[in-house]
Formats: structure tokens, C-alpha cells, sequence
């Protein structure tokens, strides 16, 4: 029981800071505000986190794991590099619905986390854009991408092009995140498919 109500703790903690990074930016919040939003003490804030800094990190990890798992997850169950990209681009589409405050606070306060932070957070995101590029030199190399794809310049465009969801993309608008993903994996299939298959 005690368990389940610390993780909840942590969770109130991760959410107030996220409403309220998002609304006075992370120079402008306090632990002390954090705190009093939820009505906790200093004490609880630093069970859960030895710093602002850390939370900082958390809500920018929190993410960048889900979509790296998830990576991980369609390297190992598929074969076929097709299927493989269609699921990380599905997956990555997801993301921005699942965690959408805490995207809108990483591309808003990223430059405040701390160097150590900062190379834990791009060392999973090069991981990430490692396995779409490894992804799209295997479906060349068999013949289901075209021969003459740039690997790199494709990855980092479907990393670009999805990425800017978060600037535009609305839970209250007309196309469902599954709708939108499955635009995204229509448009890059397209544009990389080997037209002899």
C-alpha cells in the first residue's frame, strides 16, 4: 500500500510541474511552489527527486524511453524492415498524444538540463534515430527500399517531419492520433518503397 501511495506522490509531483513549467517556465516555478500545488511537503518532493534538476530529467525521459522501448520493440519482432518501420513510426507518432505536456515543456526548457542530464537524454534520442537509419540500410540492402535512398538524410526527415507534431497537433482535432500515424506511415512508405515490389 505505502508503495502504491509514494508512486502516486511522484506522480502528482511529475504533474505539477509539468502544468506549471508549461505555464511560468522552469526559472519561474520553485520546489516550494511544486509543493504547494499539491499540498505536500519539501520532504516528499526530495523522496522522489533530488532536485529540480532531476525532475527536469524525469519528465524529459519519461518520453524518450517510451519511444526507444518501443523501437526496441519492433527491431525484435520483425523481420521484415517494412513492418519494422511502420511500427516505430506508429509508435512514435503515439507518443505525442500519450505525452504531450511533456514534450511541450522538453522543447520549451531543454536548454536549462543540467550537461549530465542532457548526454543521458541524447544518448537515448541518437539510439532512437540509430535504429530508423540501421532500419532503412537493411530494407535497401534487401531491395525493399530503393537503391538509391540516402539512409541518413531519410532518417533525420522522418525524425523532422514527426518531431513537428507537437507544434500543431490538437487531442481535440479532426484526424485521431492513430489517423494521423497511419498519414505519417503512408507518406514515408511511399516516398522510400522500392517500386519494383
Amino acid at each position: 500500500m505505502r508503495g502504491g501511495l509514494l508512486t502516486k506522490l511522484r506522480d502528482k509531483i511529475i504533474h505539477s510541474a509539468l502544468h506549471l513549467f508549461e505555464k511560468h517556465g522552469y526559472h519561474g516555478v520553485t520546489v516550494n511552489q511544486i509543493v504547494q500545488d499539491i499540498g505536500t511537503s519539501k520532504g516528499g518532493f526530495y523522496h522522489h527527486f533530488t532536485s529540480k534538476d532531476e525532475l527536469l530529467f524525469v519528465i524529459h525521459d519519461t518520453f524518450i524511453t517510451y519511444v526507444l522501448e518501443k523501437a526496441y520493440i519492433a527491431k525484435n519482432t520483425y523481420d521484415s524492415p517494412t513492418l519494422k518501420l511502420r511500427a516505430i513510426i506508429k509508435s512514435f507518432v503515439q507518443v505525442f498524444d500519450l505525452y504531450k505536456p511533456h514534450i511541450s515543456v522538453f522543447y520549451q526548457e531543454n536548454i536549462y538540463l543540467k550537461a549530465n542530464y542532457a548526454e543521458l537524454i541524447k544518448k537515448k534520442r541518437d539510439q532512437f534515430k540509430n535504429i530508423i537509419i540501421e532500419t532503412l540500410s537493411e530494407g535497401k540492402r534487401i531491395g525493399d527500399f530503393r537503391e538509391d535512398l540516402s539512409e541518413d538524410i531519410t532518417g533525420m526527415a522522418i525524425l523532422g517531419m514527426v518531431n513537428w507534431t507537437y507544434k500543431w497537433y490538437k487531442t481535440t482535432g479532426e484526424k485521431s492520433i492513430d489517423e494521423i500515424g497511419d498519414i505519417y506511415v503512408d507518406l514515408i512508405m511511399r516516398s522510400i518503397l522500392n517500386e519494383k515490389m
